[in-house]
């Protein structure tokens, strides 16, 4: 035998030990179901969730999950209620869905969970009484997760209300799991992108590249400098990778440091148009992403743990641009011309900061940051001026309001019934 002929077996050999390999790991995954965990699950988010999760586009059409739905002992009908609909949907993809009542029985080997909205149990009259609440629910869930989770289990955050928060915390109570927390931004982001769509007239998934800084629920900033438009109709135009910069296209400066950001504002201050569509897809999407890999050359918003980057003090959770590849994020540290000004650094960080220290009753009384220059505060009722370094960079000045849960019940914790 000769030495080419040796080799063509050798080479054809190793391609068929691969192929059995992955049939291998694929008959794995179908015998030992990814176990997919959902609290709160009989909120609207939930409900809209667990279709796109059973379609095979999340996980990988080589993988089946089990869904299993923790909430209260009061939404257990509503909730088998939803048990009986997911299995009527009759996904291959599908193995099981369950029912969780009892909470010390929760995450048992879980894979993936899904940290959704959690109602508070009473009525809260205080921005520091409603940062509290935040801490029991996230301090019960993370002594579970350190006890029954899987050891390589992917836990995700997302909702509408304190999502830096309640990741942070996630993080503090399951130490072991930390670096597996992470907090859902593609909400945010989406609105940003819809909302320059309808200005151009063009479609939201053209828009790439928005990045979301900072509060994903409450202070942050949509910057555009990176943002760009492809297939745009216009007098310039190109190949499928063609793409033109949202700025150049944008000539009413006017709309988008008022309207495009108050929009936004209003949006991440009452939470409304954050329903349960956009939460679910969102989260959706970025389990995509953390499974299969974000679009190759894309920025990607993440809530993440800060390690300084981007001058971001250390241990809080901050949205930044980050891609997702080989089963994990990376930090896009690379980019270029995204300094943030101090003061708007401050404005996002002074917060989140505070958040963490009421909820760990580390402090007292939270104080809102408060601007000395009115030129980076968006008011209502008088045209906003940017000054020249924040051109790019729209401000979100909205806090998270507290709630009693009467005045919540509209848009927050209903149940799949309603």
């Amino acid at each position: 035998m000769t030495a080419e002929l040796m080799q063509t077996v050798a080479q054809e050999n190793l391609e068929t030990h691969l192929e059995k390999e992955l049939e291998e790991e694929a008959l794995k995954c179908l015998i030992n179901p990814l176990q997919v965990w959902i609290t709160s699950a009989s909120t609207c988010a939930c409900y809209h969730l667990i279709p796109i999760l059973a379609s095979g586009e999340v996980f990988g059409p080589h993988m089946e999950i089990s869904i299993n739905l923790l909430d209260n002992k009061q939404a257990e009908e509503n909730l088998k209620s939803l048990v009986t609909e997911a299995q009527d949907l009759a996904s291959p993809f599908l193995r099981s869905v369950s029912v969780c009542t009892r909470e010390e029985e929760a995450f048992r080997q879980a894979h993936v969970i899904v940290i959704l909205d959690d109602r508070v149990d009473k009525d809260v009259y205080s921005l520091e009484d409603c940062i509290r609440s935040r801490a029991p629910p996230c301090q019960r869930y993370g002594s579970l997760i350190e006890k029954n989770a899987h050891h390589s289990v992917r836990i995700i955050v997302g909702g509408k209300s304190f999502v830096n928060l309640r990741t942070v915390l996630l993080m503090s109570y399951a130490p072991n799991f930390a670096h597996n927390i992470i907090a859902v931004a593609l909400g945010v982001e989406g609105k940003a992108k819809a909302t320059l769509a309808r200005k151009l007239k063009t479609t939201p998934s053209c828009i790439k590249d928005v990045i979301i800084w900072g509060n994903i629920s409450g202070n942050n900033y949509v910057d555009l400098r990176k943002a760009k438009v492809y297939g745009y109709e216009s007098a310039v135009w190109g190949p499928p990778p063609f793409s033109r910069p949202i700025l150049s296209l944008i000539f009413d400066s006017e709309w988008v440091n008022r309207e495009f950001a108050l929009t936004l504002k209003k949006s991440t201050a009452t939470g409304r148009p954050f329903g349960g569509i956009l939460t679910a897809h969102s989260i959706a999407t970025t389990l995509k992403y953390w499974f299969h890999g974000s679009p190759p050359g894309e920025i990607v918003s993440l809530g993440v743990l800060s390690e300084g980057q981007f001058g971001v003090p250390e241990g809080i959770v901050f949205s930044m641009p980050v891609k997702f590849e080989n089963g994990t994020w990376v930090v896009l540290t690379e980019l270029e011309d995204i300094e943030l000004n101090e003061q708007t650094m401050t404005r996002m960080t002074s917060d989140l900061i505070q958040e963490k220290l009421v909820a760990l009753g580390e402090l007292i009384h939270f104080q809102p940051y408060q601007s000395e220059h009115k030129d980076l505060v968006l008011d209502d009722e008088k045209d906003p001026v940017v000054s020249d370094d924040f051109l790019h960079l729209i401000p979100q000045s909205s806090s998270e309001k507290p709630q009693s849960q009467e005045n919540t019940n509209d848009y927050e914790g209903k149940t799949v019934g309603q």
